[in-house]
């Protein structure tokens, strides 16, 4: 691809992402983009592959609309049901996910960061589910419904394929804004869609952060890099 063609799919992308603060910021993205890509050349070691399909999940309340903050399910959530089993492919595009997510802390300094895609789960129900994640344990699976967004940032940019960043948490809930609390120190989020060839929605890219006003452009463009990158290792 040459170097025109990725600044239009980077600009086109922030256009159709709805991230109007940074779309004189192509160059930039596209620095981002190469950073990132690097970090994915470099030996990525896979310890245990069990640790790359299981994680540790709040329990939720009785109606399941809600997590209970500090108090983990007793069994982790596990990946394999919902990837449709374990591969060696799906297990290496697993850990280069890890890898994004640590780069991308290493870069903005952010509390928490996910990656999350759109699938069928169990039921049958389309739900943003997460893959990759740093930080704390959080929910796995967010319904892409039109109630449930009402209460969460990631269902409603994954049903809108538009980004909301928030910079003051409390004033947005306050505004009526939706926010599912997973941490209540959080104070900042921007989430990003992931788009795909066809430009739907293929998933989001979650990012957290404690102080508020923490997204400013820099950080923003590293974000943005993260949802390009992301499709190229979607299980």
């Amino acid at each position: 691809m040459g170097m025109d063609t990725n600044r239009e799919r980077i600009a086109a992308y922030l256009r159709m992402a709805g991230l109007e603060s940074i779309e004189g910021r192509v160059g930039d993205v596209e620095l981002a983009i190469r950073d990132l890509l690097e970090a994915m050349t470099e030996k990525v070691d896979i310890g245990s592959a069990a640790s790359l399909y299981t994680y540790p999940v709040p329990m939720l309340t009785e109606d399941g609309t809600c997590s209970i903050v500090d108090q983990l399910a007793p069994v982790p959530y596990d990946l394999t049901g919902i990837l449709g089993g374990r591969s060696d492919q799906t297990t290496r595009r697993l850990a280069l996910m890890e890898r994004l997510i640590e780069r991308v802390q290493e870069t903005t300094g952010a509390d928490w960061i996910g990656i999350y895609q759109r699938r069928a789960n169990a039921a049958g129900i389309p739900v943003l589910v997460k893959l990759s994640y740093i930080g704390r344990p959080s929910r796995a699976e967010f319904p892409l419904t039109r109630e449930f967004a009402e209460r969460s940032t990631n269902a409603t940019v994954g049903l809108t394929g538009r980004a909301t960043v928030i910079d003051d948490v409390a004033k947005h809930v306050e505004a009526g804004g939706g926010f599912y609390v997973c941490d209540d120190g959080v104070q900042s989020e921007a989430c990003v869609p992931v788009l795909d060839s066809t430009k739907d929605v293929a998933g989001i890219v979650d990012v957290e952060a404690k102080p508020k006003g923490f997204f400013n452009a820099t950080r923003l463009t590293v974000i943005a890099a993260l949802a390009l990158v992301v499709p190229a290792v979607l299980p």
